[in-house]
């Protein structure tokens, strides 16, 4: 679990510690360089939309970028990464459902993204994030369906990169506060959890 912490203070960061938490998340880079430098013990995943002026701040500190989703955010993290002497983990971000108001790659844009990211020296890629559409109602498959997706996007494509030295599609970052369940019945390895935790 990625404890997403955007929404409170050091003060609960240091609760959730003490509580065994170890991995939180944040979507802005000036408060994820605040509060990794504050806590830098923990695992800090940034998992908001990609600025490329901004990975400075990132790049290096971030345990692994969730919301990686173009070849010139590969490359900048790649060209910070080298600078610093580091190799910095990614996911590469899909928007599986189509939906415009939804960041991330088109599926079928993935495997271009994947080879890109192999000739990239300061990256690693270790699998895939999504975001579910909102759900309309208790009964809504939607985001279900779109973990399901993800999933099967993931296992079409490993086998292909079985071999390689940077790019492992292990994990799938996928579900939050309302529907993290289903993400998790379909094989989700993080889920990014804010407000049922804080609140």
């Amino acid at each position: 679990m990625v404890a997403v912490s955007k929404t409170v203070g050091m003060p609960e960061v240091q609760r959730a510690r003490e509580a065994g938490i170890r991995d939180f998340g944040e979507n802005r880079s000036p408060l994820f360089l605040q509060k990794q430098q504050a806590f830098p013990g923990e695992r800090w995943h940034f998992i908001g939309h990609i600025q490329t002026n901004k990975l400075k701040d990132v790049v290096g500190r971030a345990s692994l970028i969730h919301s990686v989703a173009t070849r010139h955010a590969l490359e900048v993290i790649s060209r910070l990464a080298i600078e610093r002497q580091a190799r910095q983990a990614v996911l590469i971000e899909v928007n599986v459902s189509g939906e415009a108001s939804k960041d991330g790659a088109a599926s079928q844009d993935l495997p271009s993204l994947l080879e890109a990211a192999g000739q990239l020296p300061g990256v690693e890629v270790r699998g895939l994030m999504t975001m579910a559409p909102v759900l309309r109602s208790e009964h809504d498959d939607a985001a279900r369906e779109t973990f399901a997706s993800l999933r099967r996007l993931r296992d079409n494509l490993a086998p292909d990169y079985a071999d390689a030295d940077t790019i492992s599609l292990n994990e799938l970052s996928m579900g939050m506060s309302d529907d993290f369940e289903d993400a998790v019945k379909e094989g989700a390895t993080l889920v990014r959890i804010g407000r049922r935790l804080w609140s």
